[in-house]
């Protein structure tokens, strides 16, 4: 069975103007910070990790939507009109999440690995319980692009490539962290999960 969105026009178009909540901010603050010309000083330490990344997420989202057509047999047969929309609320939800955690982290937030030299762990709002709340938006994104599609294939497959894409970069991201900042990271390290409070 194929999802609401390739089968009913309403649906197709009311998940469409939800992408483009969640898209159109994302792409305005790439141009944003491209444009920006910091006074900071700052050393990258991405190592690729940025494209690993948006590839395997941009593989993951067309893979979702291939394996929805494709593979209609491995459609989720349960209540897929609640699920269509439970999968739209988690979109926003996550999209709420991500630009939260990233307006907490102010100037420190940057789409590349890089380490500022005054760079302090930030410990406020989301950050309190887990180390990567804007990756745990992003997580919750996909988790409801994937419901909207209602194909467990199409689940599975998109979470496990953006599950091995972000684990790629938070390594990066986390041994920067330890290298400008040492001890007080390795502490909060301690505290805080990555990205579920408490659980993972």
């Amino acid at each position: 069975m194929l999802p609401l969105i390739y089968t009913h026009p309403a649906a197709a178009g009311l998940f469409l103007a939800i992408c483009l909540v969640w898209l159109v901010p994302e792409m305005a603050g790439v141009l944003r910070q491209m444009g920006k010309v910091s006074r900071r000083e700052v050393v990258s330490q991405d190592r690729g990790s940025l494209g690993i990344l948006l590839g395997l997420q941009w593989t993951g989202l067309a893979l979702n939507f291939l394996l929805a057509w494709l593979l209609p047999q491995a459609a989720i047969l349960w209540q897929r009109t609640t699920l269509y929309f439970l999968g739209l609320s988690a979109i926003l939800l996550g999209v709420a999440l991500r630009w939260y955690a990233i307006r907490v982290l102010g100037g420190y937030f940057n789409h590349v690995v890089v380490v500022m030299k005054d760079q302090q762990v930030i410990q406020l709002g989301p950050y309190r319980y887990i180390r990567h709340p804007a990756y745990s938006g992003t997580f919750l994104t996909m988790l409801g692009v994937g419901l909207v599609t209602t194909n467990w294939a199409s689940l599975i497959v998109l979470l496990l490539f953006v599950f091995l894409g972000h684990i790629q970069r938070v390594r990066v991201e986390e041994k920067a962290l330890i290298r400008t900042i040492g001890q007080p990271y390795i502490e909060y390290m301690r505290r805080t999960k990555r990205f579920i409070p408490w659980v993972f």
